[in-house]
């Protein structure tokens, strides 16, 4: 079994679909921070957990009380290198979105957010990518490590043919054609079993319009509710926006966040035969750890992904 993929141009390769049953990637944590990071409240979970947010009667993608904090310090690790993104399609059509960074030139996503019919009629046209992004006090927006534009893009062969109805190949690329992950780092990714993923704490951090219009990355973090073949199911709060964003976990205390899924629906695209109020993304899966490996290969030569 091949799970393929497209770039911007059109043109196509292929993972193959390994039996192994858990991979890891490893990340970076690139510079060392030098000044104290945010507060405890805002440190993410790690391990297996109980806690369980109370969920409304109300179907929202925000779950009975709205959890999020606001992260101050997106110049530290892991905020970093999580990335605000403005989509702007053909016609003009503008959206927001998050990324994050898989390598120094590779951002992993979701697939709407640069292939979309909904969106774009297709490919988006360009993404400013801007790690770190935040609001300063005074109001004036800070992008500590800059911004890029690029116009190459890859998504799953799959979601680009579905018509924007495959919520489980819903994963996109942005390839850089300068290294900005080497100033922010990189998270490790990891296609975990779900036997190994049941019951974890995860976390989840982005950039929603609501709260902040998408210059502000707020964060949350609850335990796994449910785990599925291809998607993975959690009572974490996001809102729109926040798709792309990494679903990531620590496996112990010390150990360095590992992404193992990409944020991208609300309660909405929750099947009621779960019986549960959660918002949901497609996990990486073996033949997906493969595909990211592929997107980090191709962009190792500069010259080949200059978006």
């Amino acid at each position: 079994m091949e799970l393929p993929f497209l770039t911007h141009a059109g043109t196509a390769a292929e993972a193959a679909l390994t039996e192994q049953e858990s991979k890891r990637h490893a990340g970076s944590r690139g510079p060392d921070d030098v000044e104290p990071a945010s507060p405890a409240a805002v440190f993410p979970v790690v391990g297996r957990g109980d806690r369980v947010v109370r969920p409304s009667e109300t179907i929202r993608t925000v779950i009975g009380t709205d959890d999020r904090v606001q992260i101050a310090d997106t110049d530290h690790h892991p905020w970093r290198m999580i990335c605000a993104l403005r989509m702007t399609g053909p016609s003009g059509t503008g959206a927001i979105g998050t990324g994050w960074f898989i390598g120094p030139r590779t951002l992993v996503t979701a697939g709407h957010c640069v292939f979309s019919e909904t969106f774009f009629g297709g490919w988006a046209q360009t993404v400013e990518v801007i790690p770190g992004l935040s609001r300063r006090d005074d109001g004036a927006l800070s992008r500590p490590f800059g911004r890029v534009l690029s116009s190459r893009f890859s998504v799953l062969q799959r979601w680009a043919e579905s018509n924007d109805r495959e919520p489980d190949y819903d994963i996109g690329c942005i390839h850089l054609s300068e290294p900005l992950g080497e100033k922010t780092g990189w998270f490790g990714f990891g296609a975990l079993t779900p036997a190994e993923l049941q019951g974890f704490q995860v976390n989840i951090s982005g950039y929603p319009g609501d709260p902040g219009g998408g210059d502000e990355q707020w964060f949350a973090r609850n335990r796994v509710l449910h785990v599925a073949e291809r998607r993975v199911f959690y009572d974490v709060d996001t809102t729109a926006g926040q798709s792309g964003g990494p679903v990531w976990i620590h496996e112990e205390e010390g150990s360095a966040p590992l992404v193992v899924a990409v944020h991208a629906y609300g309660v909405g695209a929750t099947a009621s035969t779960l019986g549960i109020l959660a918002n949901s993304a497609p996990r990486i899966l073996p033949e997906l750890f493969d595909v990211f490996e592929r997107w980090l290969a191709l962009d190792d030569d500069p010259a080949a992904t200059a978006g």
